[in-house]
């Protein structure tokens, strides 16, 4: 990895976290000690000073595309199961984030009102204005789209600065690290680089979408203590991936 210089700091940020960041590696459900430090780690950064917007996934608890496949239930029905798995997440959050000190509020792209509030634009940005942590849940509240693609949606209507994609590495490698120890990480990357090399980033839905509204997304290892911290101090870890090269 070469030197990089620092990187403005971002004043508003969505971080997109995967169900899967909610329990142990190979596990299902939700971990108290894997809430614990999503929530420290979200605290950390709305503590730095950036307005945080969270959109969580549900695959911990359910996970729609699989069951659409096996022919047991139609997709649209299983993902509208998957959108529910992504409230309970979300609820989880909030409660963890509420414990510690942080001011917070779940907003459902499914209207959920004993749990979550409507997700409204402008409710949403005034809340972030607030420093509240706003944790986006139920996805688009559509069927047929992923959660990333509901992150780049949502990072679009709230103007944030960049979208936080957190991952299990340290970025987005040429192969995987895991089968190819020759694997080189890249700093940064173009929009059009990522299409065209087809690299595992997000669902590219949700990649022509930030490429399309200018938004940069930061692929970084989310389970390293400090991380989001970091990223909102200028630090120039992960892979930053913009529309325009260097």
């Amino acid at each position: 990895m070469t030197d990089q210089p620092r990187r403005p700091k971002p004043k508003r940020v969505l971080l997109k976290l995967s169900g899967e960041a909610f329990c142990k590696p190979g596990g299902f459900g939700i971990d108290t000690a894997e809430l614990a430090l999503i929530a420290e780690e979200v605290k950390a950064a709305a503590s730095a000073g950036a307005q945080v917007a969270v959109v969580v996934g549900g695959g911990n608890i359910i996970r729609g595309a699989e069951l659409a496949k096996s022919g047991a239930i139609q997709q649209s029905t299983a993902d509208y199961m998957g959108m529910l798995g992504t409230v309970m997440n979300g609820v989880a959050l909030r409660e963890k984030l509420v414990q510690i000190g942080t001011d917070s509020r779940v907003m459902s792209a499914l209207d959920i009102r004993a749990l979550a509030e409507p997700f409204i634009r402008n409710r949403a940005i005034r809340h972030l204005e607030k420093g509240r942590v706003v944790i986006l849940a139920a996805g688009t509240g559509n069927p047929f789209f992923t959660t990333d693609t509901c992150a780049a949606l949502r990072a679009t209507e709230l103007q944030c600065d960049v979208l936080l994609k957190a991952t299990k590495v340290d970025g987005v490698y040429d192969a995987d690290p895991k089968d190819n120890p020759d694997a080189v990480r890249y700093d940064r990357l173009t929009f059009a680089e990522a299409l065209s090399k087809q690299l595992r980033i997000m669902d590219m839905t949700a990649l022509a979408m930030c490429q399309e509204q200018n938004i940069p997304v930061l692929v970084f290892d989310f389970k390293r203590a400090g991380n989001i911290r970091r990223v909102i101090e200028g630090d120039p870890i992960g892979t930053l991936v913009t529309r325009d090269p260097g």
